[in-house]
């Protein structure tokens, strides 16, 4: 199984001058020290005017700091939202490209549609079109990877004349394709189009194994059509990541971070009515978040089995992997059996301090990873021989790659612009 670290960029109340510059350059610091440690991936979001959730919106800019201080690990855009009020395709192609390129080959390209109403409303993005305007643009984008010239796009939502859009990307036919999923209809929607699956849920591993099982079973049929050039048949999930010898001090350096990262994405997605500018959601989150399944006796108990949920009187409370080396191992063989090929920890998150963050990244890197990284060269090299045919037969059923007409001519400008 591998393993990402994955940012938000959280920066709950009261802020000062300097936070924001503090929290990007902790962050990046981070990521060089899990590059170092043998971190497969990092994974960047793009969201927009989510205070204290998200100050993650530039997310290409932070990747590029990201490649010149690191070597090995990949460097994850989760995600770039699609639709084209958000970014216009050839923005994402060019981006997406360079990045690839001064990383060497390092990039994966996750997508999105974003839904919560503060991004979409800021936009102009309707939602009832939202999934249209993503697929489409998602087959927009895949073209321009790989056509020489891009041949034009004339669908529903973009008209894009012909241009050949530069650069190119160094992986070919283009860095591996994900989509973001919170459901397992999204899920099965990412096998039929041959992408890997990001769950941002926090899933049970017994829950993950249906949905892991449906996404294999769906990208070996004939239901499945390449969204890009090549296929890339991958599950990922998202669990808090805490890992300490003792489980009390875990506890306390990580689960009011992890609660406040559920807590205030499910007040931009769930149940909240914010006042840009003015809610204050770190103090909402202290007084009401026993109330919305982030209750810190019930995740706070020790000596439990870990879970994505701790239960007590029927009542779940956000745990994830936050305890002792021994517990998060047992917690992630349990993933590894349901099938997942990737756990993203979220470590950055409330106020949790960038001290304890790295300790904690080194001491799971030494303790617990190396069984995990032993076994998956065996893994992938089963799953790649077990689904060859099937991704074989899925690319010959997407459409090939355009031919521009060679006499389609761009005028240059009749005025005189110098």
């Amino acid at each position: 199984m591998k393993f990402g670290i994955f940012y938000e960029h959280q920066l709950p109340r009261p802020w000062e001058d300097e936070d924001e510059h503090h929290l990007l350059k902790n962050a990046l610091a981070q990521v060089e020290l899990a590059d170092q440690l043998g971190y497969d991936y990092v994974w960047e979001v793009e969201h927009h005017f989510l205070e204290e959730y998200s100050h993650s919106s530039a997310p290409e800019v932070f990747l590029a700091a990201a490649s010149q201080r690191t070597k090995q690990i990949r460097l994850g855009h989760g995600i770039v939202q699609l639709p084209p009020k958000f970014n216009h395709p050839a923005r994402v192609a060019e981006r997406v490209a360079t990045l690839d390129l001064i990383s060497d080959g390092r990039v994966d390209f996750g997508t999105g549609e974003s839904s919560s109403n503060i991004e979409l409303g800021g936009f102009g993005v309707a939602r009832e079109t939202k999934r249209s305007e993503w697929a489409e643009a998602l087959d927009a984008v895949t073209r321009m990877f790989v056509e020489t010239p891009f041949a034009g796009y004339d669908g529903e939502f973009l008209n894009i004349p012909p241009r050949n859009v530069v650069p190119k990307p160094l992986q070919k036919p283009h860095p591996p394709l994900w989509v973001a999923c919170s459901r397992r209809d999204t899920m099965h929607l990412a096998a039929t189009k041959g992408i890997g699956a990001l769950s941002f849920s926090f899933v049970e591993p017994e829950q993950a194994k249906a949905w892991v099982d449906d996404y294999y079973q769906t990208l070996a049929s004939d239901a499945c059509i390449p969204a890009g050039f090549a296929v890339n048949p991958n599950v990922a999930v998202v669990l808090p990541l805490m890992c300490h010898e003792d489980e009390a001090t875990a506890i306390e350096r990580g689960l009011d971070g992890a609660h406040f990262f559920g807590y205030s994405l499910a007040h931009y997605y769930v149940f909240g009515h914010h006042r840009p500018g003015a809610t204050d959601i770190w103090r909402e989150f202290e007084t009401n978040r026993g109330s919305f399944g982030f209750d810190r006796n019930i995740a706070a108990k020790t000596g439990e089995t870990l879970a994505a949920q701790m239960i007590e009187n029927g009542i779940g409370a956000l745990r994830g992997a936050i305890g002792t080396p021994s517990q998060i191992r047992d917690l992630l063989g349990r993933y590894e059996e349901a099938g997942i090929d990737q756990v993203i920890f979220v470590s950055q998150a409330g106020r949790n301090r960038h001290e304890h963050i790295c300790e904690s990244l080194e001491l799971f890197s030494r303790t617990v990873m190396p069984e995990f990284h032993d076994r998956e060269a065996d893994r992938q090299r089963e799953k790649t021989a077990r689904l060859a045919d099937a991704i074989e037969r899925a690319l010959k059923r997407r459409e090939p790659a355009r031919e521009a007409d060679t006499s389609y001519t761009v005028p240059s400008s009749a005025t005189q612009v110098f």
